[in-house]
């Protein structure tokens, strides 16, 4: 008995598929570019070839730039997750490829104060195990980029699915000899104010919420590691806004000192995601158990 054949429509090139689709669900040509590592001349390139191919435009072209159309918006729910699945599956591949891989994203102050102390339980708790860690500023797509776990700050609003490891709060920290001589806020007016360029309004938001509205300049030194401008602090060069999940190492060591009890919550948490959760992976289980081993300590123990 013969096998039918199932014959597939023909497809538009996927690079064209994948533009679009980024194109729609971020609403830009240059955020979708900056996804797919290619320039915005590219995606506009690849847009047009999908039009032409298809014989219909996805997009209306006017003086402020493009928006989906009618026939774009029909397509563009489905093409997600389809590249979604495409993602999942490709994960899970790797997954079975190398079971012993972890890949984490975050930030890079929280790799070096936060991961960092924890990689060496990972590696003497599971065999053979490889950690890759890439810093960024900005979280992964899980679903479609590789890796397996995300460690980013998210918005309380936002943090659907996520574990929440900590809150995020913020208060000035600096050497110890440098904190003998602050005793108010109103004291850092002598002092030098050390910034960090991905949270440079960390200052401006502390002293609104304690309510200094004195002529306190915040226009010091300014850091594109947050590592490095810590590093200055613990050296005795100023004085700078700590996050409480980052610093209370150096706090509890007296390499830093906090001087004021002012500390304002932020209306965000240090958050961890998982990557491709359809299956059970017992690897990436154990991982998560030993970086939620704070949180599950203190759960332990509010409930003695």
């Amino acid at each position: 008995m013969s096998r039918k054949l199932t014959h597939r429509p023909s497809l538009p090139p996927m690079n064209a598929l994948r533009a679009f689709e980024s194109v729609a669900r971020l609403g830009s040509f240059i955020s979708a570019a900056d996804e797919l590592c290619v320039t915005p001349a590219a995606i506009s390139q690849q847009i047009k070839s999908l039009e032409t191919w298809l014989g219909l435009t996805l997009f209306d072209r006017h003086a402020q730039g493009v928006s989906l159309n009618d026939a774009g918006r029909q397509a563009v729910g489905q093409l997600t997750k389809a590249f979604d699945l495409m993602g999942d599956s490709v994960s899970g591949l790797l997954r079975t490829a190398k079971p012993h891989v972890i890949k984490i994203a975050t930030l890079p102050s929280v790799a070096q104060y936060w991961l960092a102390p924890r990689l060496n339980a990972l590696r003497h708790s599971i065999p053979n195990l490889e950690i890759s860690v890439t810093t960024r500023q900005t979280p992964p797509n899980l679903k479609r980029e590789p890796f397996n776990l995300s460690l980013f700050l998210t918005p309380t609003a936002d943090t659907n699915g996520a574990i929440c490891l900590a809150q995020d709060e913020i208060f000035p920290v600096c050497a110890p000899e440098l904190a003998k001589r602050l005793h108010a806020p109103a004291d850092l007016l002598n002092e030098t104010l050390l910034s960090d360029e991905t949270w440079f309004d960390d200052w401006p938001l502390w002293l609104s919420h304690i309510g200094e509205t004195g002529p306190l300049s915040t226009s010091g030194p300014v850091f594109s590691l947050f590592g490095l401008a810590l590093e200055e602090a613990k050296n005795g060069a100023g004085v700078i806004i700590g996050h409480g999940f980052l610093v209370e190492p150096l706090l509890k060591r007296g390499e830093l000192v906090a001087p004021f009890s002012n500390r304002v919550t932020l209306d965000q948490s240090l958050c961890l995601e998982i990557g491709n959760r359809n299956e059970h992976d017992e690897i990436i289980e154990t991982v998560v158990n030993i970086l939620t081993d704070d949180l599950n300590a203190t759960t332990r123990h509010n409930h003695k």
